[in-house]
């Protein structure tokens, strides 16, 4: 069975290119910085208009009491 040697090969890249990936892109401040610049992961939509307070809301709602009578 001469399949060992290959499989054994197989194996250590298997095991060796997400290793040096890691250390080539991780290693390096800059370059992860960059990856990570370079791709837009969560796109967040703008921000909308907030909700008013609760003192704002009870002001409302006396408002519109008062201009129902």
């Amino acid at each position: 069975m001469a399949k060992g040697p290959l499989e054994f090969f197989k194996f250590g890249i298997y095991l060796a290119i997400p290793a040096l990936m890691v250390y080539a892109v991780a290693g390096n401040p800059d370059n992860l910085e960059r990856v990570i610049k370079s791709r837009s992961y969560v796109v967040y939509p703008p921000e909308g208009p907030r909700p008013p307070t609760a003192d704002e809301m009870a002001e409302i709602m006396k408002k519109q009491k008062d201009s129902r009578k």
